[in-house]
């Protein structure tokens, strides 16, 4: 967890409500952060079957406004800025001239002229620079990170937990879209998105409300299982679901074509930092790709393994991690294509013993609409 003293760590204005919980507090990135409160697999468990709520207040917020906003963001992301309506969020690369990853965001149309950013709490800082640097457009780059405290609520019931706190109609509020409104009178962001493969809502208020707001959607979810839930949780959830993370299944040097996220790219929207590489992949194909395993042998494959395939060394864990819904041992693995087809035995160096694995469809998990 590295040698810093919690003195010197970033922290959110959460802080102090998780230590009163009780949370196991670690070094994430340069922020004290709960990894858990009570046990990774109860929070696993509470999300994927009732409701849990997470401190997300560590993640970064750019806002760009202006006459040429969209001009900006089209130009450095990925995705098509301008298919989103107002009120509309969207999954998008921040992609070097390389077309590696500066980093993953979620893209949110606040209006024609006004678009707010949600980044890696570690890359805050790189990815505003990265986009000041690119700015030849009539737009104005804010680093919006100290305005808000961002909540997740998480799982089945988290609508029925946040509708005791807002007047807003969360069930017309359809997946990547948002509203503006007020949670127990604060004024909020209130955005149907998530990072754990379960319906939910991530709301983003001012940072003086947040405590008053994180108490009062545990009492809210009290009746309904509600959990307070850690990074722990957060990353098995995430994992099960597939979802990316930044360092791992993206980064610099691997692209959203190898990263399985080719959905994200819209090569016909004009020009885009990033696309001359992506078009080249597109025509030649990709090399390598990032897919699923389950461990057949005894053993977890971590984050950084390697993976032999014919006796060969052959790619690396991106993730791995034991499931708690499904408990099997799973992860996702960079490999060559050619290896990277379902039902291929592979092997996982696990402390210089090689264990059976075999390549598996990912998601792991997908919740029933």
């Amino acid at each position: 967890m590295g040698s810093t003293t919690a003195a010197s760590l970033e922290k959110t204005p959460l802080n102090a409500a998780h230590r009163r919980l009780g949370a196991r507090m670690v070094d994430f990135g340069g922020w004290d952060m709960p990894v858990e409160y009570s046990g990774i697999i109860a929070e696993h468990l509470a999300v994927r079957r009732a409701v849990g709520v997470f401190d997300v207040s560590h993640m970064g917020e750019i806002e760009i406004r202006g006459a040429q906003a969209l001009g900006l963001i089209d130009f450095i992301t990925s995705n098509a800025a301008s298919r989103l309506q107002d009120g509309q969020a969207q999954y998008s690369g921040l992609l070097y001239p390389n077309a590696g990853f500066v980093d993953d965001i979620l893209v949110h149309r606040l209006a024609a002229d006004h678009y707010f950013l949600c980044v890696n709490a570690a890359n805050q800082r790189k990815d505003y620079d990265w986009i000041v640097s690119h700015n030849r457009f009539d737009a104005e780059v804010e680093f919006a990170s100290e305005k808000y405290v961002q909540i997740a609520i998480q799982g089945p019931r988290a609508l029925a937990t946040l509708s005791h706190l807002t007047k807003t109609d969360l069930a017309a509020i359809r997946y990547y879209w948002f509203a503006r409104g007020e949670v127990r009178g604060a004024p909020a962001i209130i955005a149907r998105t998530g990072y754990t493969g379960e319906d939910g809502f991530e709301i983003y208020i001012p940072p003086d409300e947040g405590e008053r707001i994180w108490n009062a959607v545990l009492e809210a979810g009290k009746d309904g299982g509600i959990l307070p839930c850690g990074l722990g949780a957060r990353n098995t959830l995430r994992l099960e679901a597939a979802m990316s993370l930044y360092g791992h299944e993206i980064n610099e040097s691997i692209t959203p074509y190898e990263a399985n996220l080719g959905w994200i790219v819209k090569l016909d929207k004009g020009d885009f930092i990033g696309r001359e590489k992506l078009v080249q992949q597109k025509n030649e194909g990709v090399a390598r790709r990032v897919a699923g395993f389950e461990m057949r042998g005894r053993g977890i494959g971590r984050d950084g393994y390697r993976v032999f395939a014919d006796g060969l060394d052959a790619g690396w864990v991106t993730s791995g991690s034991p499931s708690p819904l499904l408990q099997k041992n799973i992860g996702l693995c960079m490999l060559p294509v050619a290896l990277a087809v379902e039902g291929r035995p592979i092997e996982i160096e696990i402390r210089e013993r090689r264990v059976e694995a075999e390549i598996v469809p990912a998601p792991f998990y997908r919740r029933k609409k």
